[in-house]
This record gives structure tokens, C-alpha cells and sequence, in this order.
């Protein structure tokens, strides 16, 4: 390769790779400490959601499917403490990947839970959490701050509460 083919290849790489570094970034990745991606998603009854509706209120959000096993583990969990908190300003949101409504009210009903489910029917909010596994789980202060994240099924209660106490006044 003459030089002068060189220089235009490394040119080209090289700006390339400044373009990419430079881009405007609206991708925002979900980071602990940092402000939690506000998303729109329409609700299991049809309301359309925001994340920004809930500021000032501390958040836990879960990603789950019908078909994951850990999640069914957990979900009478999440619906335990649904029911105790979400009277006293916490908000518990779950949001299911990519599955029908039908699908969900028919889970939803045979195990008797209540819990707000939000649809992301094509993924694009589990994409912008970068969810690679469920059930995944964030805790946000009411300021809308991550202050935790979880990849994993809880096994009971107490392990939710424990990580409550990194939300809640």
C-alpha cells in the first residue's frame, strides 16, 4: 500500500472514530447515582405513564415477563409491597417486556395481583435501561436518582425492604 493510500485510510479512521466519540449521546445508560431515563408507556387499563410523573415520590422499577421464571417468584413480593407502601407516596411500576395484553391480565388475574404493569410491547425502554436479564429491578429516590439496581429475582420480602431503606425518608 503506497503512502499516500495510508494516510487517506488513517484520515478516514480517524474521523470516524471522533464522529462516533463526539455524537450527541441521547442513548443515556442507566447509572447508580445518576437521574433515571424518563420513559412514556401505556398501563395495563390504557393510561398513558411517565416516568417524570412520579417526581418527588421514590420509585422501584421492575422488568419482567409472564414467561420468566424468577419473575413469577417475585412478583406476590413486589405485590406485598405494593400494598404496603404505595398508600404511604412510594410508587412500585412494573414494566413487561414485549408480551400481550391479554397475555398479561390472564397471569395477572390467576395469581391475584394488582400491581401497576406498563407495556413496553417493542422493548425500547428495556433498551434504554440496557436490561440484558430479568428480572431487573431500580430503586429511585424521589428526586429520580438511581440509588440501586438489582439483576435477579428477590426471594422474599425483607429483600426488597432492605433495599427500600436506600429510597424512602
Amino acid at each position: 500500500m503506497n503512502i499516500g493510500l495510508k494516510v487517506i485510510v488513517l484520515i478516514v479512521l480517524t474521523l470516524g472514530l471522533l464522529m462516533t466519540g463526539c455524537s450527541s449521546g441521547t442513548n443515556q445508560q442507566p447509572v447508580i447515582g445518576k437521574p433515571a431515563p424518563n420513559f412514556k408507556l401505556q398501563s395495563l387499563d390504557g393510561q398513558s405513564i411517565s416516568l417524570s410523573d412520579f417526581r418527588g415520590k421514590p420509585v422501584l422499577i421492575n422488568f419482567w415477563a409472564t414467561w420468566c421464571g424468577p419473575c413469577r417468584i417475585e412478583m406476590p413480593y413486589l405485590q406485598q409491597i405494593y400494598e404496603e407502601w404505595h398508600g404511604k407516596g412510594m410508587v412500585v411500576l412494573t414494566i413487561n417486556i414485549g408480551e400481550s395484553s391479554s397475555q398479561i391480565k390472564e397471569f395477572m388475574q390467576s395469581q391475584g395481583l394488582s400491581l401497576p404493569v406498563l407495556l413496553d410491547k417493542g422493548g425500547s425502554v428495556a433498551q434504554k435501561y440496557n436490561i440484558l436479564g430479568i428480572p431487573t429491578t431500580f430503586f429511585l429516590d424521589k428526586d429520580g436518582v438511581i440509588q440501586d439496581k438489582i439483576i435477579s429475582a428477590f426471594q422474599n420480602k425483607a429483600q426488597i425492604e432492605k433495599r427500600l431503606d436506600k429510597i424512602l425518608p
